[in-house]
Order: C-alpha cells, then structure tokens, then sequence
C-alpha cells in the first residue's frame, strides 16, 4: 500500500461539514461561466489557456467567504470553475479550425455546445477509474494541486475555533509574498508591457555546405522569466525538471540547428510575419527573422517529432499503469454484478462505478447523432463514435499523466489533441474521405470531442488531487465538475461565436495559433502533406527512450513546448536539487520529499526543521503559481473590456531579466533563511 493511500487529509475522514452545498455549486457554476469565457478569449488571442484550479480557488473562497462558506464548499466551487476554464481550451483548440478550414462560415451554436458538452461529461465519467490510478497509486507530483491545496489550507483554514498557529502565519506570509511577486512580475509582462516576458537569441557560427548549398550554422537559446514556471520546477523537482530540459535541448539545440543547415532557415515575407519578427526581438529585425525562423522550424517539423513521441509514451504509461487502471475497472465489475460497491471512507467514495460505466456506453448514442446529423454517413459516424469513446479513454490518461507531471497550464493538450487528429484523419482516409472541406469537418468534430475530454483530465486531476490532501469527497468533486461543463457549454458555444463576429478568428486581432495547427494538421493528412517523418522520428526516440529506461513523457513534454518554457522549469528543478543538497548535508538524508509534500502543504505545527524548509519553499513557490495564474486571468478580462494600458511595443529585456533573477535567488535563500541566520 502506497504512502498517499495511507494519507492523512487536512479534514479528517470521520469529521462531517457543509460541501456539495447549493451556495457552492452555484459559486462553481458562476465561475465555470466566467472563467471559461475567459480562458476561451485568451485561448484565442495568445495561444494558450491558464489553469483555472488556483484563480478558481480564490475567486470562489472570495465569494463564499461572505456566506460563511466552509474549505470543502470552497473547493466544490473551485471544481466547478476548473471544468468549466480547462472545457475552453478544448473548443477553442479544434471548433475555431472549421473557419479556418472554410467548412463553416460561422460559429453553429447547436453542434459546438452539443460537442462541448459530451466531450467534457465523457472526461469527467473517464476520469472516476482513472482518479485512483493516477493520484493514489502513483508518484506524480500534480505541483498545481499540491499548490491549490497548500492555497486553501492556508487562506481558508479548517473552518475551526482555533487559532492558526505561529507556523502556519509564517507559512501564510510566505504564500502571499510569493503571490505578490508573481502578480506583479506577470503584470509588467503581459498586462503593461513594461518588461519583456522571455530572453532568446541565436549564435551564428558561420556558414557550411552539407550538399544543398551554404547555409548559416546556427544556434538559439532562451528563457521566459516565468515566476510560475520557476515555482513549477522547484515542486516537481530535478529529476523531472532535467527530463523536461532534455526534451527541449533535443528539439531546439539539437535537431532545428541541423534542419538549418539541411534547408537554411525561413524568412518571414508577409507583413504579419516580419511584425511577429519584431515582436520577438524587441524591434530588431535582423535578430528578429532568425528567432521567427526557428519558430517556424519548430512549429513545421520539431512539434510532430514531439507529438510522435508523446503517442508512444502515453501508450507505455497507459500499459504500466494497466495494473492500476485494471483494479478500478475490476471494482466496476464487482459492482456491477452486485449492484453495490464495497463501503469505502469518505474521501475514497467515487461515483457508483455502475453508473459511471453505463454513462460511458451510453454517450456513444447521442455522439453517433451528432457525428450522423453532420456527416450523413452512417457507417463512418457508427465507427468514430466508438472510436470516440475509447479513445477518449487513452487521450485523458495520457493528458492527466502529463498534468501530473508538469502541471495543467504547461501540459501540451494541444499535442494530444494533434495525435488525436492525426489517428482520426487516418481511420477517414480508410473509409475513402479525403481532400474536401466536408471530410475537413468530419475529422475535427470527431476529433473536438476527444480534445475536450482529454482538456478536461488535466485541470480536474490537479483539483481532485488537491481535494484529496485536505480530504474532499471525490464523488461530490465528480458531480461539481459535471455541474461546471453543463453550465459551461452553452456560454463557451455563445462567446466563441460573439468573438469571431467582433474580431474575426484567424485576423492578427484574434490569431486562434492552436486552431491554426490543427487545421494545418487535418489539411497536412487529408491532403497528403503531412510531415511523416518527423512524427515517426519521435516515436522511435520514444522506443529508445523506453529501451534505455528513460521517462518518455518528460522528454516528450520539452520536445513540443517551446524552449523557452522547459529553461525556467529547469532552473525551479536546480535549485530545488541545490536546497535538497543543504537540507541533507545539514540535517542527514532527505528522501521521500516529493511524496511528502502532500504532508507538508498541509502541516502546520510539529515540523521538524528539514520540514519547515521545504514547507516553506513550497508555499512561497505555491504563491507565485497562484499570482501568475491570477493575473492571467486578470489581464484576459482586461484585453476583453478593450482597455489599452500597454505602455511599451517593444518592452525592454533587462529589467525583466533581473527581476525573475532576483525571484529565482528568493526561491532559494527564503525557506533556508532561518539556516542561514542562525549561523552568524
């Protein structure tokens, strides 16, 4: 038996309080809405979508606070708010790509909330025998749940007469400093543009012929001057966080320098092109076309060769965890063959899996309807809605792994939704579909209700896991999430349509950059100009990850993000190996830490002095996930109200450089700081 079956929750099993209240999943309903509308516009606008666990946390203890709202009616409101963002990001990543691919002319209502609503009920239902699998009975280190719940406990308290302790003020001030720093940095970044938010360049080395003329030797590096990203490093810790690098050294320092010399690099023609050029050097065009070159590489080819492994490593972790996944459904049987399910404690309690089973089975109804109603082929529509089904299974395991294993707003959802397209345009060429913007259509719907479902697993599995540590009830958090989707869907299906008719989705005012990608996908495979090579390249690097027992998911996760968001997770990991290194140097062996955590985000009295070290690290990292998310979400409100507060085009580097400099030196000397005064 594993150490978190054996936990300890912050709320004690036998201890009985106000949670799936009406108050609560109203506040959860409410916040699905807002924030998922928010989420859908900054989605659209920047390419990516902000986990809702930790905004979700604080907006829905704000408003419950008034209503003397308990910790466990706050977290159902916070479920509620992160099903409802994390839906968002499936529509947004496939149903804009029906414009773009000239299959609709507009935004239909009906089809996109019918979609969006069994994709995100069918992640939900997926994710009950998958909770156990991949919370309880693994290692993963979930570092936005630990941070969510390490929020709640912190702010909210057990809801008790007694007095917080001395420990856990200091542990609140340290969470708070860490929320403020990260808002603020974030804000100058991308709110004010005051300071730019990441630091690359590119070394030429000179100019050499390989056989298909000269072409420049050429190098790029960088980093964001993330907050978060640096906190997220230092909770997964080293060993994960190197992982993740090499995956990013692979792909940008490795492979792109080569396919430069192979094919030179690509120049930016068009207008929008070189303006992009500029963004990224701060004006400076010659820089600028270099860096809009590797991106361009990236984007084209070195994102599949991620997506190729990412297939490959999310099939092995589905087969390694097969034993886990096995004993949930082997519970289902046994339920469903009594009719009852063994009496568990509180915070095991799942909903009956006989109902979650015959859920499952019977969504395949209303998804062949729909694939039917817009194909009118009902053979192809009777086969992709099982597909759909099953499916849907392997995309949420593999998602909700890569959340746990990085967390929900770096966990690249989009490179499994590109897998899922990939499998569902070649099933359609099978049945002859292929070249036409009908069979265009047919693929991305198919694959929209996959997306949503496997968009749905990541954000949920960081909020059961943070309900889990202070000891919710899971089968309220299932039907709080659920509540989330179904008030969700109806509005996401509304502000997709209001933005495309405001801005015009694919327009340099509303770029839809993941829409674009998996619209390039379903053109690539369809019509015969998709890059195979690359794609079966990552997954013979996955084999011989696996061959060399080497965590293929990490290695995967850098390949596909950009280089400049695996650089700041590493420096997190670095110095979190550097404090394991004083904590164990002067205090004796240190192992276990990252399972523990669970322990210490919710400690408050009785740690020993190693404990309150990493206590305190993880609060104050905690801290600045929570005021970077924040502030996302702020500034997404802010962009949607047309309010111009933008203070510079081409923000200064430095400033912004010295700063997350000045917060990577905080991240280390303040949980050590009572080990370094104590020895002057």
């Amino acid at each position: 038996m594993s150490y978190r079956e054996n936990f300890h929750s912050f709320i004690p099993v036998k201890t009985s309080m106000p949670e799936f209240t009406i108050k609560a999943v109203l506040v959860g309903a409410l916040l699905a809405i807002i924030l998922g509308s928010a989420n859908a516009y900054f989605g659209l606008y920047a390419g990516m979508t902000v986990s809702a666990a930790i905004p979700g946390a604080v907006m829905a203890f704000a408003l419950l606070r008034p209503l003397k709202g308990t910790l466990l009616e706050v977290n159902i409101g916070m479920m509620g708010a992160a099903a409802g963002a994390s839906l968002a990001a499936g529509v947004i990543f496939t149903i804009p790509a029906m414009l773009l691919l000239g299959a609709w002319t507009e935004i239909h209502y009906v089809e996109t909330t019918i979609i969006a609503a069994l994709g995100g009920i069918l992640g939900v239902l997926w994710m009950v025998p998958l909770r156990r699998a991949l919370i309880i009975k693994t290692d993963l280190p979930f570092p936005e749940g630990v941070a969510v719940a390490a929020v709640l406990t912190t702010t909210v308290g057990d809801g008790r007469a007694t007095k917080t302790t001395e420990e856990a003020g200091l542990s609140g001030i340290w969470l708070l400093i860490g929320a403020v720093l990260g808002a603020a940095l974030k804000f100058a970044q991308v709110g004010l543009h005051a300071i730019q938010g990441k630091l690359h360049g590119i070394i030429n080395i000179g100019r050499f012929n390989i056989g298909s003329g000269e072409h420049d030797g050429l190098f790029y590096g960088g980093i964001a001057t993330s907050p978060a990203l640096l906190g997220v490093g230092w909770i997964i810790g080293p060993r994960i966080a190197s992982f993740v690098f090499i995956g990013g050294l692979i792909g940008w320092v490795v492979i792109a320098p080569l396919i430069v010399l192979a094919i030179g690099i690509p120049v930016p023609t068009t207008e929008a092109q070189i303006a992009s050029a500029m963004s990224l050097a701060g004006g400076n065009l010659d820089v600028g076309k270099y860096l809009w070159g590797f991106y361009e590489i990236w984007g084209d080819y070195i994102r599949y060769i991620g997506v190729g492994a990412m297939v490959v490593g999310g099939l092995f972790t589905i087969f390694k965890l097969r034993t886990n996944i096995s004993d949930g459904i082997k519970e289902a049987v046994t339920g469903l063959r009594s009719g009852q399910t063994v009496t568990k404690k509180r915070t095991d309690q799942d909903l009956n899996f006989k109902y979650v089973f015959l859920g499952i089975g019977a969504l395949t109804i209303p998804v062949f309807l729909v694939y039917a109603w817009i194909s009118s082929n009902y053979l192809v529509s009777g086969v992709m809605a099982v597909f759909a089904i099953l499916f849907a299974f392997i995309a949420s395991a593999i998602a909700g792994y890569m959340a746990g294993l990085v967390g929900s707003s770096n966990n690249p959802t989009s490179g499994v939704t590109v897998s899922v397209l990939l499998l569902t345009c070649l099933i359609l060429l099978g049945f002859g579909l292929s070249g036409s913007v009908g069979a265009y259509g047919i693929a991305l719907l198919i694959a929209a209700v996959i997306a949503c479902c496997a968009a749905i697993s990541g954000d949920v599995l960081q909020s059961m896991t943070a309900g889990q540590i202070i000891g919710a009830t899971p089968y309220r958090q299932q039907l709080a999430e659920l509540v989330g989707i179904v008030a969700a869907a109806p509005v996401l299906a509304l502000v997709v349509s209001a933005l495309h008719q405001a801005y015009t989705i694919g327009s340099t005012n509303l770029p839809a950059p993941q829409a674009f990608l998996m619209s390039g996908v379903v053109q690539g495979v369809l019509g015969g100009e998709m890059v195979w090579p690359f794609v079966l390249a990552g997954m013979v690097l996955a084999f011989i990850l696996i061959l060399i027992d080497v965590p293929v998911l990490p290695v995967a996760i850098g390949i596909y993000l950009p280089f400049t968001l695996a650089t700041p997770i590493f420096c997190g990991g670095i110095i979190r190996y550097l404090t394991n290194r004083k904590i164990t140097k002067c205090y004796g062996s240190d192992d276990d830490d990252q399972i523990n955590e669970w322990e210490l985000a919710i400690k408050r009295t009785k740690m020993k002095p190693k404990e309150r070290i990493v206590r305190t690290g993880l609060l104050f990292t905690a801290g600045l996930i929570a005021g970077e998310a924040l502030t996302g979400v702020v500034v997404a409100f802010i962009i949607i109200s047309g309010l111009n507060i933008v203070m510079f085009e081409f923000p200064p580097v430095i400033p912004g450089l010295l700063l997350w400099l000045f917060i990577a030196g905080l991240v280390f000397y303040i949980p050590l700081r009572e080990l370094y005064n104590s020895k002057r």
